[in-house]
């Protein structure tokens, strides 16, 4: 099993576009987790959602992360 470190940025030869592909690569990672988590909740009930202290309207607010 490989694991993946995505505590650094990855090497690249020229920095600006490093860190292009880095910043590309996370926010799509972000926008994934995010729609995985809104998926994940959607597909609970209205009982579930509430057992959780969480209602429908929350599931956005929860996936992007702000949410405290």
């Amino acid at each position: 099993m490989a694991a993946i470190d995505h505590t650094r940025a990855p090497y690249a030869a020229n920095g600006q576009f490093g860190g292009f592909i880095s910043t590309l690569i996370g926010s799509f990672v972000a926008w994934n987790d995010a729609r995985v988590t809104r998926n994940a909740l959607g597909k609970l009930t209205d009982r579930e959602l509430a057992d959780i202290g969480l209602d429908r309207g929350d599931i956005d607010v929860v996936a992007r992360g702000s949410f405290y």
